[in-house]
């Protein structure tokens, strides 16, 4: 049976590994939902949910070797002008080592929006693919692709970059999904607000993106955007018209590389979704 609702995950680089537990407790419970809607490694989270494969976005963001570590040192960030292994998180890890199950997933009757953000209008723009392997993995990169540490991607000859820029907690394209549920995954505190980019920083994106003057404003815009949804989440949690899981404990950092810190923010997870398990069917049932 899939519930007729809509999940909404953040994102956070890393700190998606506290939605991986959520999710993973989800799945064990043989509960989905009949909507997605991922947001950055929220959009990781998404697919592995729709493929229903628990534990795998545990294991490609808590790698137990050497060879599969994503996250490069400075050195080689500076030869291949990434921070992250992109190749090995949407190539070599789906179609090798940790195999996607792209059967399931394009034969679920799960709707899944990937949140991307398109350079050249600065807009957010909700992707979806059910049928081609390549370009499904492409429109999670490009969701996951943060400025400044990792290259623009190109899908159908559109640049697009991280969809937390544009509409880093989609719930108003929630709402408008049609669903009486909507179940929002975030990976901040509750009452964590962004504060604004600083001058100097903004003259360092103007010059990175200098070709896209719309990207730009949406970067600068971004804190009062996030800042706007959150408290419209807020608003709608103490009505009683959604439902939100936040951790409760200090997140990891946006690029963590601490095997057993990431593991225990992934257990965090794991265990207050556990806890919280039977709040979510009363709000189901409402």
């Amino acid at each position: 049976m899939i519930e007729r609702a809509t999940m909404v995950l953040e994102g956070g680089a890393t700190r998606g590994i506290f939605t991986s537990g959520v999710l993973d407790y989800l799945m064990e419970q043989d509960f989905y939902t009949s909507h997605v809607i991922g947001v950055s490694a929220g959009s990781c989270n998404a697919v592995d949910y729709v493929s229903r494969q628990p534990g795998r976005t545990r294991d490609c963001m808590i790698p137990t070797d050497k060879s599969g570590q994503y996250i490069y040192g400075v050195g080689k960030f500076v030869k291949e002008k990434s921070l992250m292994n992109m190749d090995l998180i949407f190539d070599i890890y789906p179609n090798e080592k940790l195999p996607f199950d792209y059967d399931t997933y394009f034969q679920s009757e799960i709707m899944c929006e990937i949140v991307t953000t398109n350079c050249e209008t600065g807009k957010a723009e909700y992707l979806s693919e059910k049928s081609d392997r390549e370009r499904l993995m492409k429109i999670c990169r490009a969701s996951c692709s943060l400025p400044l540490i990792t290259p623009i991607v190109n899908v159908d000859n559109v640049p697009y970059v991280d969809g937390g820029l544009a509409d880093s907690v989609p719930v108003e394209r929630a709402m408008k999904k049609g669903n009486d549920k909507v179940i929002v995954i975030l990976t901040r505190n509750e009452g964590y607000r962004k504060k604004p980019i600083s001058q100097g920083m903004a003259r360092v994106y103007k010059r990175a993106y200098r070709s896209y003057p719309n990207l730009v404003r949406a970067i600068r815009t971004r804190s009062y955007w996030y800042n706007r949804e959150m408290d419209l989440i807020d608003r709608l949690e103490q009505e009683g018209k959604i439902f939100v899981l936040r951790p409760q404990v200090k997140p990891v950092s946006r690029i963590e590389r601490d095997t057993d810190t990431l593991m225990g923010f992934y257990t965090h997870g794991y265990e207050l979704m556990e806890k919280e398990y039977e709040r979510l069917q009363e709000y189901m049932r409402q």
